[in-house]
């Protein structure tokens, strides 16, 4: 268990990462000097904190990785399969879209904090889970893996960032490319 930081520790902590939050959301990537410059710290604190540029990122991203993980499992307990997996996938693209620091997180080989890691298994996990009991309902095509969900995701978001837009049109956008390829994806079970 970690010792809880000091009240000056604690505000410096919040302060690298509100600009860290900043800075990825302008689309700049995050340099450690950079980040304490513009938080009027010393180098050396913001070092103390995060060894490195991908620490400090990873931290950014995981109020949004533990959003998405608490809904995924809140999805696990609805009753209807394909609503389930639809409902999380429509999360998964609104954070996708909506938070700069997703995409270069979740895409990365490796994680430098155990946090990350533990997220990201955690929806693999969640997605897997979905996904097994939307096929096990025959209410989604039997050839769909759980590995093809990431990539298909990853490409509505890269599609949407092309478009461009508002936020809420980015959204938007978003929740159209998905209902397409979820409709594509959707079979309606038979029963005897």
């Amino acid at each position: 268990m970690t010792m809880p930081l000091r009240k000056d520790a604690a505000r410096n902590w919040d302060r690298i990462v509100a600009v860290a939050r900043a800075l990825v959301d302008q689309g700049t990537p995050l340099q450690l000097n950079d980040v304490a410059s513009r938080a009027g710290l010393g180098v050396g604190t913001v070092y103390r904190h995060f060894a490195t540029p991908e620490a400090l990122l990873e931290t950014v991203a995981t109020p949004c990785l533990e959003a998405l993980a608490g809904h995924g499992q809140q999805a696990l307990t609805g009753t209807d399969p394909w609503r389930a997996l639809e409902g999380f996938l429509f999360r998964t693209v609104e954070a996708q879209v909506t938070d700069a620091s997703l995409a270069p997180v979740t895409a990365a080989a490796t994680d430098t904090l155990p946090r990350t890691t533990e997220l990201k298994e955690t929806l693999r996990a969640v997605g897997t889970a979905l996904l097994g009991r939307a096929r096990d309902a025959g209410a989604v095509q039997p050839d769909l893996a759980a590995a093809d969900l990431l990539p298909l995701m990853c490409g509505i978001a890269h599609a949407v960032n092309v478009h461009g837009g508002t936020p809420a049109e980015r959204i938007d956008t978003a929740h159209r490319y998905l209902a397409t390829l979820l409709e594509g994806l959707h079979t309606t079970p038979q029963h005897p």
